[in-house]
């Protein structure tokens, strides 16, 4: 028991020594944007005060509570400093729902602000900030959320049960825990509303509507539809959502407008949908799905066995 306590004892201090030179280096760079950008913005009147907001968003508030845990840390009072912490957790998850916006404005303002545009070369080329720009320097909140989650867990494996710290640590990991969360399904929403887009813009006509609230992007691709009667095999392009499949065909290459876009050849609902593997004499190179719909059944081939196997789970999992 004693060594084992030794043992937790050498890795929690390891960790709260790397935690805290590592929160040095995280203030410094937060200083940067905020002495060589935000202060001086605020006092030359470059940038509107609403404009200045919803580019830095909520950062000087950020850089009070890593100050004050810096001070907690610095005298070794981790628990105490972690509770403390804990409470403006929030501003995290706020920037990051702001910081879409945030590099939109800035991007609007280099386009069309010349002197800001000036004024942030000049600020880039001194020394403190080593090459960086103010764009590499935007989302360090975010990646220093990413680590406090890995500080703070490794923190309370390392820390004895059976003390008080161990009940603050408990919580602190729980805390950033459910902030992560919330920062990742921002960023899981996003990128989803990213894919719908480019599916929409992929395909001929505004007919078939990919946008709609609640739907999920989960995969593509080229798939053969066996024909029921003896017919050729047809080469279609399959977008899988949450809620429909959707089957298009390459339009005409000398197309004047659309030759690099596809046809919808037909949307198929989910909810009524059944998944079937046949595989037959095709399971050495490949292997074959049947779809059972109201009205229709579609079956889909492909001569890569791993394809249709990653096929039939996504199509299960949507359906289910």
């Amino acid at each position: 028991v004693e060594d084992q306590r030794a043992r937790w004892e050498r890795k929690r201090s390891r960790t709260a020594k790397e935690l805290l030179e590592t929160e040095h280096k995280y203030l410094e760079q937060l200083d940067l944007v905020l002495t060589y950008f935000v202060t001086i913005l605020k006092a030359k009147g470059t940038l509107k005060p609403a404009v200045l907001e919803t580019i830095f968003g909520p950062l000087e508030s950020l850089y009070s509570a890593s100050h004050v845990l810096l001070l907690h840390l610095e005298k070794g009072n981790l628990g105490p400093g972690l509770e403390n912490f804990c409470q403006s957790l929030d501003l995290y998850g706020h920037y990051a729902e702001n910081l879409e916006h945030a590099n939109k404005t800035l991007k609007e303002q280099l386009r069309k602000n010349k002197s800001f545009r000036r004024f942030k070369k000049l600020q880039e080329t001194r020394p403190q900030f080593q090459g960086k720009e103010l764009e590499d320097l935007l989302p360090l909140p975010l990646q220093r959320l990413h680590q406090y989650k890995h500080f703070f867990r490794d923190l309370l494996e390392n820390t004895s049960p059976d003390t008080a710290e161990y009940q603050k640590l408990a919580k602190a990991v729980k805390s950033v825990s459910e902030v992560s969360q919330w920062v990742q399904d921002i960023f899981d929403k996003r990128e989803n509303s990213l894919q719908l887009l480019r599916v929409q813009k992929l395909l001929k006509g505004q007919k078939t509507q990919i946008l709609t609230p609640g739907r999920w992007y989960i995969r593509e691709g080229w798939l053969l539809v066996v024909p029921s009667k003896g017919e050729e095999l047809k080469r279609r392009m399959f977008f899988l959502f949450s809620d429909i499949l959707i089957a298009a065909k390459p339009c005409h290459p000398l197309h004047p407008l659309n030759s690099n876009k596809l046809s919808c050849q037909a949307v198929y609902p989910l909810h009524q949908c059944s998944v079937d593997k046949v595989f037959g004499h095709t399971q050495s190179q490949g292997g074959l799905l049947s779809l059972s719909f109201p009205h229709k059944t579609l079956l889909l081939m492909s001569s890569n066995q791993q394809e249709i196997h990653d096929w039939y789970r996504s199509l299960t999992a949507a359906v289910r």
